[in-house]
């Protein structure tokens, strides 16, 4: 049992193929064919159809290319290769392109004309009729498409818009550029893959091209959702399209002394507290801001507290850098960094520390020089009694 049913499938997979063959459509001959065979041109302009000379089935050989029903005036050409051609030769299952150019002269009456294609060999013949209707210009026409109307980014982001522009006018256009964006936001059309400015490009009829937006938004700009609208203009035809971006905030931090002031006095060996101001000069929250600092050799830095939770947008927390000098240092002017960073924002700043000496190491010198003389005095007495 289980053997014959693989014989019969065996049977039906050998069968089919023929069986499908035997109902294929059976083409052969020699056509002249168009996508387009019923055409609208202006006159005094150039039109140009596309053909194609297909043989089906047939040996190769010398057909002669005509074209009848020519009114006056015009000038029917028919090309091949980029020139003019008089015949074409397609191999067998092959096809040759060709094109129809037609020039109408500016006075021909308006109406419809029809155009008889011929391409005629010794054993085979083709004829394709052409209606080609005579009519005023279409009015301008322009479709405006963004790939991706909605973009997402910080402040400092500049977002760059591709934007698809249509030509669905019969005519070559030059297209004027313009978009409307939120004060102090900065606009500016390029090339698809170039950096060239432009203000206006040329669209050819029937076509389109692609330009890319760039929009630039002020730093100091707000967390929020901003529109852009877009338009192109040409003659008396006009499109507009929305684009919008999204603006998630950036915090920016900066630091000062109190008062502005980025200087202050310590002690050798003494611990002084120099209140510092972290400011957040953003767009959006500072979160876990953390201090440190540094100084010269011997210095400690320190900070109280040594983190800032959270500082909201243009608001500042104050805190207290605990500066300790080295017991040895000198008097004289030293300089020390301080910085506060928070998720990749971060900034510096640099505090000139006048030191003084201690003035227990004052006493205790004064203190050594009385010795001294005393020592030198009681010498002196001793000495001069012998």
């Amino acid at each position: 049992m289980r053997s014959a049913l693989i014989a019969a499938l065996s049977w039906l997979a050998l069968v089919a193929p023929a069986v499908a063959q035997d109902k294929a459509p059976d083409v052969k001959g020699l056509f002249l064919l168009t996508d387009y065979p019923a055409v609208s041109v202006r006159p005094g302009n150039t039109a140009t159809i596309n053909l194609k000379l297909q043989n089906y089935a047939l040996p190769p050989e010398r057909l002669t290319l005509s074209v009848s029903g020519v009114p006056s005036g015009w000038t029917a050409t028919l090309m091949g290769g980029g020139q003019p051609v008089a015949a074409a030769m397609p191999a067998t299952n092959a096809n040759v392109p060709l094109e129809l150019r037609l020039d109408v002269p500016k006075d021909a009456p308006m109406g419809t004309q029809t155009l008889t294609l011929e391409a005629k060999g010794p054993s085979a013949t083709a004829t394709l009729p052409l209606n080609v209707t005579l009519a005023k210009e279409l009015p301008a026409k322009l479709t405006l498409t963004p790939l991706l109307p909605e973009l997402r980014g910080s402040s400092r982001s500049s977002f760059e818009y591709q934007l698809g522009i249509k030509n669905d006018s019969g005519k070559k256009l030059l297209v004027s550029l313009a978009a409307q964006a939120p004060q102090n936001f900065d606009t500016t059309f390029t090339e698809q893959y170039g950096s060239q400015e432009l203000t206006a490009v040329p669209v050819d009829a029937g076509q389109s091209k692609d330009v890319k937006l760039k929009v630039t938004p002020p730093t100091t700009v707000g967390a929020g959702k901003y529109p852009v609208t877009v338009r192109v203009a040409a003659e008396d035809a006009t499109a507009t399209a929305q684009v919008a971006l999204e603006i998630t905030g950036q915090p920016k931090l900066d630091i000062s002394g109190r008062e502005g002031l980025l200087s202050a006095r310590a002690t050798a060996g003494v611990e002084t507290s120099i209140p510092i101001i972290v400011t957040n000069t953003g767009t959006a929250p500072a979160e876990n801001v953390e201090l440190s600092g540094s100084g010269p050799s011997g210095w400690k830095v320190t900070f109280e507290p040594k983190t800032i939770d959270r500082i909201a947008p243009r608001a500042n927390r104050e805190v207290q850098a605990l500066v300790t000098p080295t017991e040895k240092a000198i008097a004289g002017d030293y300089v020390t960094s301080m910085s506060a960073s928070a998720r990749g924002e971060s900034a510096n700043q640099t505090f000139r520390i006048a030191v003084a000496t201690s003035t227990l190491w004052g006493i205790a010198g004064v203190g050594i020089i009385g010795i001294a003389l005393l020592i030198m005095v009681g010498a002196v007495a001793w000495f001069g009694r012998r």
